[in-house]
C-alpha cells in the first residue's frame, strides 16, 4: 500500500506556539486535524478530544490554552502536552491525542496518509 501525501500548510505559515485547524479529504475519507508549532517543531493532530470525540476548538485555529503552554479541549479544559498529546488534567487524564504521520519538505508540511 502506498503512502498518499496532503499538503498542510507552509511552515513559516505558523508563528512559535500557533495552531490551525484544517479539513483533509483523502481517498474520500474527511480528516479534521490541526497543527501546531513550538519551538520550531511542528506537531499535527486529529482533532477530536479522546473524552468526547468531539473537536477540541470552538474557536478556529484556537487549540492552545491562554499560557500558550498546553493544547486545551474548549469543551471540558483538559490539558494535553504540545510534544505528545498527553492528557495532564481533566477526565482523560493519561490518555493521548491522535498524532498523524507528517513529513516536512522544502518548507511545506505534509500529510502522510
Amino acid at each position: 500500500m502506498s503512502t498518499i501525501r496532503k499538503k498542510l500548510i507552509s511552515y513559516d505559515e505558523l508563528h512559535n506556539l500557533d495552531s490551525k485547524g484544517l479539513t483533509v479529504i483523502v481517498e474520500e475519507m474527511q480528516l479534521t486535524i490541526f497543527v501546531v508549532k513550538k519551538d520550531k517543531q511542528i506537531f499535527v493532530y486529529e482533532n477530536s478530544c479522546p473524552h468526547t470525540q468531539g473537536p477540541l476548538d470552538w474557536v478556529p485555529d484556537n487549540f492552545l490554552d491562554g499560557n500558550q503552554k498546553f493544547i486545551m479541549c474548549a469543551n471540558h479544559g483538559a490539558l494535553f502536552q504540545i510534544n505528545d498529546g498527553l492528557c495532564v488534567y481533566g477526565p482523560c487524564k493519561s490518555q493521548s491525542l491522535r498524532a498523524l504521520p507528517f513529513e516536512i519538505e522544502n518548507g511545506e508540511v505534509y500529510l502522510l496518509v
